[in-house]
């Protein structure tokens, strides 16, 4: 099979290195671990393509790999598996500012896409704290969130069009220069958030935004869970709401402890608030605060470098989460009114599995899209943990994938979120285009 592939992508980019592939093999928290058998790095769309020819017809299982930052065990392989790695799909179009698009490879990162946006005098709708190594190929196929989805909305609301190569080794190209086009079936859209069970993303034609001119940041504290809840919806609705982040006081507390990273606001829970537009939008930010119960004086910031201080207090605690090891994560989108509650139960359920263990909660609580960590945990009580969480966030009317995806780590609790007759549909869309279902067989179904 190396020598086949070697045929198709040259000697230098096929590996069956042990060490590399054990590399290669583990998720990006360390905490899960797979087997493959070689590493493959096509440099362009034909090559993927026949690369996908080769491995369906010599019955190898294959991985697809972007940046590797899946949080869910998406690029894990479980069945010694040919890993393909997008990493040299890197070819960048220059920015059409017209038309506000860009087009680049799917192994482009996310902060090359910034660079090139900003540079251009524009902006790109989605930002993530991996902005440095998440490629936008494995961003489209999880449709991942981030931080600006309340102004910009999810990943897929990003792409305008984009190319495939399908499990049978063809090339699917979907581009249009029109931005209304109801011509048929919308197969972009089916490539989005099926993780790369349907085929390998190779480019990607992106939508671009003008540039804010006046941009406010502010950091407040609340009491309780419920009051923040209440002011995040209040502050969703603003004109010009650019993010809208909740952190758990807990989070606060360990990242003023192992990186000297304290809260400009002393209270359980904080919520940062960015608005931005063309005008100055300080007074619609102050008239919010009238309405809102908070818990002492707002931090705000108006100049850069305030409002840079301000959001490192929110990175910080993405950096922190491995002070103690691997943090068992879940990803979980909840009904604004079922939050406070599941932060509670949520709490209640670890303290009776893991006791040690420290919860921390934050997220993009606009859509109640929130990120449990769970720091502290071992493998022992991770199991028993994991499945009582699940059900714990389907009792709150949530979903068990928000923006991560589903995975391999979560596919066993698909039915939680999807009913019967929808998995069997999507199970039936993944057979009508891998019948042998050799493309990231251990992602969403297993």
């Amino acid at each position: 099979m190396p020598g086949r592939l070697s045929g198709v992508v040259g000697v230098a980019y096929v590996s069956t290195d042990a060490d590399l592939l054990a590399g290669r093999s583990v998720d990006y928290t360390g905490r899960y671990r797979g087997r493959a058998a070689a590493l493959v790095r096509p440099g362009d769309a034909a090559q993927v393509a026949q690369v996908l020819r080769e491995c369906r017809d010599a019955g190898a299982h294959v991985t697809v790999q972007g940046g590797r930052t899946s949080l869910v065990a998406g690029t894990v392989p479980e069945h010694d598996d040919v890993l393909l790695s997008t990493e040299r799909l890197t070819a960048t179009s220059g920015v059409d500012i017209a038309d506000r698009r860009v087009r680049v490879g799917a192994g482009v990162t996310l902060g090359s896409v910034q660079q090139a946006a900003v540079a251009a005098g524009l902006v790109f709708g989605v930002d993530l704290a991996a902005r440095d190594s998440a490629t936008v190929g494995g961003m489209a196929s999880t449709n991942a969130g981030g931080l600006r989805t309340v102004r910009y909305g999810n990943m897929g609301e990003q792409v305008l069009g984009l190319e495939v190569a399908l499990p049978d080794g063809t090339l699917l190209r979907r581009f249009s220069r029109v931005r209304s086009d109801n011509t048929g079936y919308d197969l972009a859209s089916l490539f989005v958030g099926a993780e790369g069970t349907l085929g390998v993303l190779t480019e990607l034609e992106l939508r671009l935004y003008p540039t804010p001119a006046q941009r406010i940041t502010a950091v407040c504290g609340f009491a309780d869970l419920a009051a923040l809840v209440a002011a995040g919806r209040l502050f969703r609705d603003l004109d010009g709401i650019a993010a809208l982040e909740m952190i758990d006081g807990r989070a606060c507390a360990v990242t003023a402890e192992k990186m000297g990273v304290a809260a400009p606001v002393d209270a359980p829970w904080l919520l940062l608030v960015e608005l931005a537009g063309a005008d100055d939008p300080g007074e619609r930010l102050a008239a919010a605060f009238d309405d809102i119960d908070v818990s002492g004086e707002p931090a705000v910031g108006v100049d850069v470098a305030a409002q840079q201080r301000l959001w490192r207090v929110r990175e910080a605690v993405l950096e922190v989460l491995g002070v103690y090891g691997p943090p068992l994560k879940f990803d979980v989108s909840l009904p604004l009114e079922s939050v406070a509650g599941f932060a509670a139960a949520s709490a209640d359920l670890v303290k009776i599995h893991a006791p040690e263990a420290i919860p921390v909660l934050f997220g993009h609580i606009g859509e109640g899209n929130l990120h449990l960590n769970v720091l502290r945990v071992d493998t022992a009580a991770e199991q028993h943990l994991y499945a009582a969480m699940m059900t714990l966030i389907a009792e709150h009317g949530g979903n068990v994938s928000s923006e991560h995806g589903v995975g391999s780590r979560k596919r066993d609790y698909l039915t939680m979120s999807r009913t019967e007759d929808d998995v069997s549909t999507m199970r039936a869309v993944k057979a009508a285009l891998d019948p042998t279902g050799y493309l990231n067989a251990a992602v969403l179904f297993g």
